[in-house]
């Protein structure tokens, strides 16, 4: 089911799948002109913080993690992103070195976009522009909601809440009452969660002596998406 009537999931989602979607031909034609398609296995990393970007990515195929890397070699999750959707654009736009990195979850095939095709689209394309500014916008507001709730909810409120959205980025070919998998290691989990592996650990036990969900091996099986909603402690 969609949860957009119980659950105000675009709040904590990004989405930037809706960029490239039904884009005039020409200004498709003119951004892809010079693309390359490349297949990563997973873990790959795209790119790395810190770096000067040479073009966009558009991933074809696969889900990619967007992260901060912190102290004592650890990592922030800021974003998962899925099959359809663009990374790599903000550094471009702001002309600056990536303010993150971005690694493979799964195997993935993704066509890189030269910076000079993606700005000379950009100029030339209302529609492109008009879309790439909406979704910043809709970033900036996910980023203030996820600040707030970092500083204000407890470790089991936030674990509830990002398995509702990691959710909507495992569910495929999805049909009513159909269970959904979420292939994340752990680790990965805590680091989107923030906090520490022990506690992401503890608490799916305990989601899964209520019911909620189940486990195969790292694969976390949704059961039960109402019972999350509520233990988030959102309207």
């Amino acid at each position: 089911m969609s949860i957009r009537g119980i659950f105000p999931i675009d709040k904590w989602d990004f989405k930037s799948e809706s960029i490239l979607a039904n884009l005039m031909e020409d200004d498709y034609n003119m951004l892809t002109a010079n693309s390359t398609e490349h297949s990563y296995g997973k873990g790959e990393t795209i790119f790395k913080e810190g770096f000067y970007p040479t073009g966009i990515y558009y991933i074809k195929k696969g889900k990619v993690k967007k992260y901060k890397a912190i102290e004592r070699g650890g990592e922030q999750i800021i974003y998962v992103a899925n099959t359809g959707e663009l990374i790599g654009y903000h550094a471009i736009l702001s002309e600056e070195r990536f303010p993150d990195s971005a690694a493979t979850l799964e195997d993935c095939i993704i066509d890189f976009i030269p910076k000079e095709d993606f700005l000379k689209t950009l100029q030339h394309s209302t529609i492109l522009n008009s879309r790439l500014l909406k979704t910043l916008s809709h970033e900036f507001t996910v980023l203030a909601n996820r600040l707030a709730l970092l500083g204000q909810h407890s470790v089991r409120e936030r674990l509830a809440l990002q398995l509702i959205v990691l959710r909507e980025k495992y569910k495929q070919n999805f049909q009513p009452g159909m269970s959904v998998e979420i292939n994340l290691s752990r680790e990965d989990l805590a680091n989107f969660v923030g906090t520490a592996r022990e506690n992401v650990v503890r608490i799916l036990s305990e989601f899964k002596d209520q019911g909620i969900l189940s486990t195969k091996g790292r694969k976390i099986v949704i059961h039960d998406i109402n019972k999350l909603i509520e233990l988030t402690n959102f309207k």
